[in-house]
């Protein structure tokens, strides 16, 4: 009898004792799968960047069908530096201003320059990573020499950049009219076909896109604006983060030479 009651007591401590331990391990393992759960939720934050389809050489695609230039590299190697995931989407100019604002973007890098109009619309801009002219474009063998021989003509340019602002800067006073295109190759052909005598482009862009893509235009000397940066943007303050990454990779790329390179390989 005894013995019995003493495997019996023996059988109850035992058991209270796994049924102790068992509640001790199950708690501290909850906790770890919610800061495990956190963590993987910050980690996998992937920010949505907008970009220009064809605006070479910051954006393009090349033979290998692959989508290429300054901006892309710039992106990718601040990334890197900051560590963030980002998923890059190719959607034109107006398409990709569209998507920044209405949300469905976190931020822009498509060589817009940074310029007080837009800061007042709600553009929020990076440090400027690129200092770029505007410049008229004429036909090859045009006898457009300056703004005086664009008088009672039409000038093509792209809608909302730089470039058509520069334009409609000079057309009351040099007389020339303006027409508006979405993206740069409709544009750079309504001048080789004859319907403009003129078009606007970014300098870089456009000496890339005569010299790599044997364009039959030409960039009369002494028609081009004063320098104006380039930014990333963001149009919405909670995005402050990725503004703040931007710029500090950008400064990091510029102090190692990654930056140098990144110019070297397209401009050189």
């Amino acid at each position: 009898m005894k013995k019995a009651l003493a495997l019996l007591l023996t059988t109850v401590l035992a058991v209270g004792v796994l049924a102790g331990c068992g509640a001790k391990t199950e708690a501290p393992a909850a906790e770890t799968s919610e800061a495990t759960q956190a963590a993987e939720a910050t980690e996998a934050k992937t920010w949505i960047i907008a970009t220009d389809t064809v605006f070479k050489p910051f954006e393009y695609t090349n033979e290998k069908n692959e989508f290429v230039g300054i901006d892309v590299d710039i992106l990718a190697a601040i990334a890197e530096d900051q560590g963030f995931e980002y998923e890059l989407q190719s959607l034109g100019w107006d398409a990709a201003v569209a998507a920044v604002q209405a949300g469905q973007a976190d931020g822009l890098i498509a060589g817009a320059t940074i310029k007080q109009e837009r800061i007042d619309s709600g553009w929020i801009f990076s440090d400027g990573y690129y200092n770029a002219t505007q410049t008229f474009v004429v036909a090859k063998g045009s006898d457009i020499k300056s703004f005086e021989d664009l008088n009672g003509k039409n000038v093509a340019v792209k809608n909302g950049t730089a470039g058509a602002d520069f334009a409609n800067s000079l057309k009351d006073e040099y007389g020339f009219t303006v027409t508006v295109f979405e993206d740069s190759p409709t544009m750079y052909q309504d001048v080789i076909l004859g319907n403009s005598a003129a078009c606007v482009e970014d300098t870089p862009i456009m000496a890339a896109s005569i010299k790599e893509g044997g364009l039959e235009l030409q960039i009369p000397e002494g028609m081009e604006s004063e320098g104006a940066p380039y930014g990333f943007a963001i149009m919405d303050a909670a995005d402050q983060e990725l503004l703040d990454m931007f710029n500090a990779g950008l400064a990091h790329i510029m102090e190692n030479g990654k930056y140098d390179e990144i110019l070297a390989k397209y401009l050189d």
